[in-house]
C-alpha cells in the first residue's frame, strides 16, 4: 500500500472503530440503569451523557457533533458543535443519543437505547434548526415501491405486495401522538396493524428495515435529528427510507430556510447522509426487540448491543459481562 493511499484509509471510519464507540453506549446505559423507572428522566440523561462524553474522549478519532441531543427540551446533552475523540484518527460526522427513549427510562417502559451513528466527516445533513421530521422506513422491498407522499393505504399494500404477505399481516409502527390520530386510523382502515410506539423512533425504523422483525414499516413525524441517526443505521441494513421536514412554525421554517434545507421534496436516504461508510453502534438501556437491556445479577452487570456497518452490510450482537465492582469509581 502506497503512502497515499494509507493516508486516504486513515482518514475514513475502519471497523475497530465501531467497538471502541460500543463502549461509550455500554457505558451511557449502565449509568442510566440506577434512574430506570424513577421518573426524573433528566437525571437518567445526564448519567448517560456523562459516561458517554468520558469514554467517547478515549476513542481513537475526530468526532463533531452534528446531531446532538437534549435541544429541544432542559436536559444536559452532548451539544451541536462539540467536538469528541482524542483528536488521532478519523474525522467523522456523529450522531449521538445517550439515551434514545427518556420518557421510557424515567417511567420504566421498554425500547429505550444508548445509540451512536457516525459517518465520514462533511456527510451528514445538519438539520438541527427544524426539530421534526416526517419519515417512512422500510426494509429493501419497499426502494422504488413505496413513496412519503402517497396515501398511507397505497403504500401498505403496494409493500404487502412486494414482500408477498397479506395485507392484515403488515405491522406499522407509529409514535403515539395525537397528530398521528388520522394517520393511525387510516393504517387500520386499509386491513394492517399498529406498533404503536411511546417514545424514541430510531429502535421501530431500524427495526422496520430488517429481516427478522414483526414490524414492515415505520411511520409519522418524529425527530429530525433522530432520523438522520436512524439514517446511518439503515445503510447499513439495505434498506429505504424517505424523510420530509416539518417546520412547526413560520420561525422554524425560515430557521431551516436560512440553513439551506428543503421542506417540499423529500430527503432520500443518501440525502439525509451521503457516505456509504457508516456506523451505528447501540446498546440496550430497557428491553427491547432492537437490544436486551441492562441486567444486574450479583457481581455481573450485563449488556446486549449491536453494531451496525453499512460497508461491510452487517449487522452484529455484542453481549458483554462487566464486573460490577469496576463501575463504582466511575
Amino acid at each position: 500500500m502506497s503512502q497515499a493511499e494509507a493516508a486516504e484509509l486513515f482518514q475514513h471510519p475502519d471497523r475497530n472503530l465501531a467497538m471502541e464507540l460500543v463502549r461509550a453506549t455500554e457505558a451511557a446505559a449502565i449509568r442510566a440503569t440506577p434512574w430506570i423507572g424513577r421518573g426524573d428522566k433528566n437525571a437518567a440523561d445526564g448519567a448517560a451523557v456523562d459516561a458517554m462524553r468520558k469514554f467517547l474522549s478515549t476513542v481513537a478519532f475526530s468526532g463533531l457533533v452534528v446531531i446532538g441531543e437534549g435541544e429541544k427540551d432542559d436536559a444536559p446533552m452532548l451539544f451541536n458543535g462539540e467536538v469528541v475523540g482524542n483528536g488521532q484518527g478519523p474525522q467523522c460526522d456523529i450522531a449521538v443519543d445517550p439515551i434514545d427513549g427518556t420518557s421510557l427510562t424515567a417511567s420504566g417502559r421498554s425500547h429505550a437505547i444508548s445509540m451512536i451513528a457516525v459517518a465520514d466527516r462533511g456527510s451528514m445533513l445538519d438539520a438541527s434548526s427544524v426539530y421534526y421530521m416526517k419519515k417512512i422506513v422500510t426494509s429493501h422491498e419497499g426502494i422504488g415501491v413505496v413513496d412519503i407522499h402517497r396515501p398511507i393505504g397505497e403504500n401498505i399494500r403496494a409493500l404487502a405486495k412486494a414482500k408477498g404477505k397479506p395485507v392484515d399481516e403488515m405491522r406499522v409502527a407509529v409514535l403515539d401522538r395525537p397528530r398521528h390520530d388520522d394517520l393511525i386510523r387510516e393504517i387500520r382502515e386499509a386491513g394492517a396493524g399498529t406498533r404503536l410506539i411511546l417514545d424514541g423512533d430510531v429502535a421501530s425504523g431500524i427495526n422496520a428495515a430488517r429481516h427478522d422483525t414483526r414490524i414492515d414499516l415505520c411511520v409519522g413525524i418524529g425527530g429530525s435529528p433522530e432520523g438522520v441517526a436512524t439514517a446511518c443505521a439503515i445503510k447499513a441494513l439495505g434498506g429505504f427510507m424517505q424523510g420530509v421536514l416539518h417546520p412547526m412554525d413560520e420561525q422554524e421554517r425560515e430557521r431551516g430556510s436560512a440553513a439551506g434545507l428543503q421542506f417540499d421534496e423529500p430527503y432520500g436516504l443518501n440525502d439525509l447522509v451521503s457516505s456509504d461508510n457508516t456506523f451505528f453502534v447501540a446498546t440496550g438501556v430497557t428491553d427491547g426487540e432492537l437490544a436486551r437491556g441492562v441486567r444486574r445479577s450479583g457481581s455481573i452487570i450485563s449488556t446486549e448491543s449491536i453494531v451496525l456497518r453499512a460497508r461491510s452490510g452487517t449487522l452484529r450482537r455484542v453481549s458483554a459481562d462487566h464486573q460490577a465492582d469496576k463501575w463504582l469509581d466511575h
